[in-house]
């Protein structure tokens, strides 16, 4: 990895922990925006679903559309549309304007992230170079998550406009650097065109899932619309799967979709980010409503969870490198149900002392787990399919995060008011948790390692490891 390398690799980097903050910023600065703005529960409950609904809409054709149209092109693109409308909600006068914003600079994220995750594996072989450059970029991926809760209390202390000024700024300097130093690459076409007709199934599939989780918040609003949007999203989900059987250039390849380390890899970072994103929002309130903290404290408060940015892109990749992907991500969901499992006493008097174990487990974890299922995410899988990967991953996360707060809410207003409410709600954490340790805990089967080598996965989790044999990158496509 030379100067030019480390430069490349900083500028995706940037675009990632952009993505992060944005996010964890907004979060923080919602009780201004309300104050100012006099948003109703109800709308400003939107402006965090219009990014979601956006963003997980898109992500499996923003993953395709950059192997097809080239992943440089696609991600200085979107970056630019990132950069716009994240400037337009910080001039937003009214909850539209908000609902309007956030939903664009979801859908511009959906492009942007699969195509900067492509670009990293397509600049860095497969081996220790590019296990390096996935636990930094992952790294910063996660610490854009946790130190966006500090930037935002600060912020926001200033005025809550600047949670989307601040990104104006970085991404155009990011913008700037990536012209310059991101290499040229033309479209990746295997033959055919574009599957249009894939895209259009899928992405409304994943508008009307997006939304019918982003309804679960409220079981008692509509039920039967929930149950009709979800049984609509699962008809489109269906019509896509018989439209790519029948294409000459799917959208996404089904077999991919059988790769067992693949699915278990979405399917623990779904449930990874899931109880992440439960715990930070009720850790938030209880915070800021059951404490009295103000937006800077409880930005102070969690940014112990902030190691990760150290931890990451030093650490983890070394535990990869000697034990695996599988083993290293097992750790880490198992230190996120700990993590989860000790707030579970939390009373309206704790001391900070108390919180402290729960939060920097938390932080060990994230940099176990946020890193190997980046680096997992495109191992095993052709490189002109890498953003296709990087989309599922994507996905997975932004369903996780939307199916965490949905589960959340929902809990704690059915169970009330005070710290009681609070506690029963944390239990969907520690479930989740644990739930994706079960899941991970599938590819653990061992065999014995040659020459005194570390002990790899089994044959089915070898393509998730890094350098799987031939016949097993085979079998698994």
């Amino acid at each position: 990895m030379n100067g030019r390398a480390w430069a490349v690799l900083m500028v995706l980097c940037g675009a990632i922990f952009l993505e992060g903050i944005d996010v964890a910023m907004l979060n923080v600065a919602l009780p201004s925006i309300r104050a100012d703005l006099g948003l109703s529960t109800g709308m400003l409950g939107g402006v965090v679903s219009a990014y979601v609904l956006g963003y997980g809409g898109f992500m499996l054709l923003g993953g395709r559309a950059a192997d097809l149209l080239g992943h440089r092109r696609m991600f200085v693109l979107w970056l630019s549309v990132f950069l716009v409308f994240s400037g337009v909600g910080g001039f937003a006068t009214g909850g539209w304007m908000l609902l309007l914003a956030r939903f664009l600079t979801g859908v511009a994220a959906a492009f942007m992230a699969p195509a900067g995750l492509a670009l990293v594996t397509s600049a860095f072989p497969e081996g220790r170079a590019r296990t390096r450059a996935l636990g930094v970029y992952a790294g910063t991926a996660a610490g854009g998550f946790s130190l966006g809760l500090v930037a935002g209390g600060v912020l926001a202390s200033f005025g809550w406009r600047w949670v989307f000024f601040a990104p104006v700024i970085m991404a155009a300097v990011i913008l700037v650097a990536a012209l310059a130093l991101l290499p040229g690459t033309g479209a990746v076409r295997r033959g055919g065109g574009f599957d249009v007709a894939g895209a259009l199934a899928v992405t409304g599939a994943m508008l009307l899932l997006a939304y019918g989780v982003v309804r679960l918040e409220n079981l008692g609003a509509g039920p039967g619309l929930t149950a009709g949007v979800f049984a609509a999203g699962l008809a489109l989900l269906g019509l896509f799967a018989a439209i790519e059987r029948r294409s000459r250039s799917p959208l996404v390849r089904l077999g991919i979709l059988r790769t067992a380390p693949l699915v278990r890899v979405n399917a623990a970072a779904l449930l990874f980010l899931s109880a992440f994103a439960g715990f930070q929002f009720l850790a938030t309130l209880y915070f800021q409503e059951v404490r009295g903290w103000s937006t800077m404290q409880t930005g102070l408060a969690m940014l112990v969870i902030g190691i990760d940015t150290v931890l990451a892109p030093t650490l983890t990749p070394r535990l990869v490198e000697r034990f695996g992907n599988t083993r290293v991500l097992f750790g880490g969901m198992l230190l996120a149900a700990v993590a989860y499992a000790l707030f579970l006493p939390v009373g309206a008097d704790w001391t900070y002392a108390a919180m402290l174990p729960s939060l920097v487990l938390l932080g060990l974890a994230f940099s176990l787990a946020y890193g190997p299922l980046t680096m997992a995410a495109t191992e095993g899988v052709q490189e002109d399919e890498h953003g296709v990967a990087g989309g599922l991953l994507y996905t997975a996360m932004q369903f996780g995060t939307a199916l965490g707060l949905s589960a959340v809410t929902a809990v704690s207003v059915a169970a009330g008011t005070g710290p009681e409410a609070l506690r029963t709600a944390l239990a969907v954490p520690v479930a989740a948790a644990a739930l994706g340790a079960v899941v991970i805990a599938f590819g653990l089967r061992t065999r014995p390692a040659p020459d005194g080598a570390a002990p790899e996965a089994a044959l089915d989790d070898a393509a998730a490891n890094g350098n799987p044999p031939a016949e097993t990158a085979k079998t698994a496509v």
